[in-house]
């Protein structure tokens, strides 16, 4: 199963948590999903790869920032 990581910035609360947590989870084949605002780390697990562009895209929507992990 694949996984990608992710640097979120923005995140403050169980909430934030949440909010990228849902918008994540609607992306097609996604298994996991873990957000931390603590560290600033999301780590998705999917079935197949999913395009950075396109989780990039569900975390702005849910109001913040993120950039792939080791790019920051």
């Amino acid at each position: 199963m694949p996984t990608a990581e992710y640097v979120v910035t923005g995140m403050t609360c169980a909430h934030c948590e949440r909010a990228v947590e849902t918008e994540i989870r609607g992306l097609p084949g996604v298994r996991a999903v873990q957000v931390s605002a603590a560290t600033g780390r999301l780590v998705i697990a999917s079935d197949e790869p999913i395009a950075g562009d396109a989780v990039l895209a569900a975390v702005d929507e849910a109001g913040y920032q993120a950039v792939p992990a080791g790019s920051e």
